[in-house]
């Protein structure tokens, strides 16, 4: 046993490297100075990434995460440092992301007394719980390991989703006997039920026309996805999370549009931790194949409508077996190549409307070659991407998700950067989403996170502005925008900004900012497009 006299704030920060931990993305304040001192003491082990807004720092720990599939952790101020972030809290709830929500706190004698203390807020533990799988406060340095351990083990097991942990200022301040040496409990996810397994085996060896549907909790299945995909012969549809899993090169890798097609002649449809939300509440008006659901949170099979099959369970555990099974009752499949480049090409047919969003997508996938990374964000060129945009890898198309949070994508993108340096990494945003985040170009700049950010500027909230002009008459109100000098500011805060007016400048513009060592950004000025929206 490893018993040390020991301040909260070196508590916690042991604990957390004791978790692997390596980076946390924040911003020090009063009520964490004793943590931030002992983030200094142990800098050779624990790095500090400080940005310019708690949404920043709570984004980028959101981005981190979404690009390795590692825990990832924020550390901010209480009551509104904790509300700047809470934004990227609840999009790293949509996500199933796991990041760790590490918040101070006013001292422990002043808790829920309203005194008026700087930064109290009414029940921030409450909020933060609302916002969180779990949530708890550190009372003692004491408590800090398995405080610290069973956040990360709520955070990881069964469904994945955020965590939260606050710790008062006095106990961060406060020294204590700590043993650091946690219990190990071990992740706990739900076995395989091999009896409920057996009959969906049973079900899609017989299907004449199956289907598979990809979330996000398929991400760590991706060859096993691969495998069912072609045993069966089913098309694979993914949407946003989804992307990459099934490579979208395969002739079974189908967007969401054209898989509604295909839909209306499918007898069965497995959803592998996807919930299926829109063919659930649009696509079953017409068509109603026998749906199993793989998920590993039991709660999700309720969602919409009860499933044929519900199997609770990771798909990594669980597809394996799910393969050994098809794979002794069926016999070879027919392919369906032919059929499904038919049905590639008509929907490259259909989507050709979209320019120029297209081609300037084009441009990027050329440029960001094989395992590149492609942010999203709420902007036309990024709704295109959703349904258009060709993903060849797990965890190389970074979404919002349902959450559909403007302004995420820069921050998230900066973190994304962080944790994979070595590869390619393509912000896109508008001008409108962009200027959420402006201020991360400073931190940009300062760590050295040579992000490329290509700014569609149509100064306008141009989705906003569309409906307003196509569902109310022409009633344009609060969507004209007034915009900076864009390559200019960028070159005030020390980025190189470059102007690319058409997609060959575009080209360009990429490959300077491959070859520089500071963040990059990229205005491409854009008139009106076809919306997107047409083809939901």
């Amino acid at each position: 046993m490893t018993v040390s006299k020991l301040s909260g704030g070196e508590a916690v920060v042991e604990s957390l490297i004791a978790q692997g931990i390596e980076t946390v993305f924040g911003l020090p304040g009063v009520q964490n100075d004793w943590l931030y001192n002992a983030f200094f003491d142990h800098a050779d082990r624990i790095k500090v990434l400080h940005s310019r807004h708690e949404q920043g720092a709570a984004y980028m720990a959101l981005g981190a995460h979404l690009a390795t599939g590692k825990p990832s952790v924020f550390s901010v101020v209480p009551g509104p440092g904790f509300l700047n972030a809470a934004a990227a809290l609840a999009t790293a709830y949509g996500l199933n992301a796991e990041v760790l929500c590490l918040v101070g706190q006013i001292p422990r004698r002043a808790i829920g007394k309203d005194w008026g203390m700087l930064h109290e807020i009414p029940d921030q533990l409450g909020v933060m719980r609302s916002l969180t799988k779990w949530a708890s406060r550190v009372n003692h340095p004491g408590e800090a390991p398995a405080k610290v351990a069973e956040a990360f083990r709520q955070m990881r097991s069964g469904r994945p989703q955020p965590v939260g942990l606050e710790v008062p200022m006095d106990v961060l301040e406060e020294r204590g006997m700590v043993n650091l040496e946690v219990a190990d409990y071990g992740l706990q996810h739900p076995p395989v039920d091999t009896e409920v397994l057996s009959l969906a085996s049973d079900l899609l060896a017989k299907a004449e026309n199956p289907m598979i549907i990809v979330g996000s909790g398929a991400l760590n299945a991706s060859q096993d996805v691969r495998a069912l995909a072609e045993m069966l012969q089913a098309p694979v549809m993914a949407y946003r999370t989804g992307h990459g899993i099934m490579d979208a090169r395969h002739y079974l890798s189908l967007h969401q549009p054209p898989a509604k097609k295909y839909w209306q002649k499918c007898d069965v449809v497995i959803a592998i931790g996807s919930n299926m939300r829109v063919p659930m509440q649009k696509w079953l008006r017409s068509h109603r194949p026998k749906i199993i659901r793989l998920d590993v949170d039991p709660l999700s099979h309720g969602r919409f409508i009860p499933p044929d099959i519900a199997l609770t369970a990771r798909a990594e555990d669980a597809l394996p077996l799910l393969l050994e099974e098809i794979a002794s009752l069926q016999q070879v499949r027919v392919s369906r190549r032919e059929e499904m480049l038919e049905l590639k090409a008509w929907w490259e047919k259909e989507v050709s409307v979209l320019e120029p969003q297209l081609t300037y997508l084009k441009v990027i996938r050329e440029e960001l070659d094989e395992d590149g990374i492609f942010v999203d964000e709420l902007t036309q060129v990024g709704f295109a991407s959703r349904i258009a945009y060709p993903t060849y890898h797990p965890r190389t198309y970074i979404s919002t998700g349902y959450q559909g949070t403007l302004g995420y994508g820069f921050p998230t993108a900066l973190g994304v950067k962080v944790a994979k340096p070595e590869l390619p990494v393509i912000s896109i945003t508008g001008d409108g989403g962009f200027m959420f985040a402006v201020q991360e170009l400073a931190t940009a700049v300062q760590h050295n996170i040579p992000l490329i950010t290509i700014v569609f500027n149509n100064n306008q909230y141009g989705n906003v502005q569309q409906m307003q002009k196509s569902l109310y008459d022409g009633r344009v109100i609060a969507s004209n925008l007034h915009n900076p000098d864009f390559v200019r500011l960028a070159e005030s805060f020390g980025a190189q900004g470059i102007r690319a007016e058409t997609p060959d400048a575009l080209r360009d513009a990429i490959r300077r900012g491959t070859f520089v060592d500071v963040p990059t950004l990229i205005e491409v000025p854009l008139d009106d497009v076809p919306s997107a929206d047409r083809f939901r």
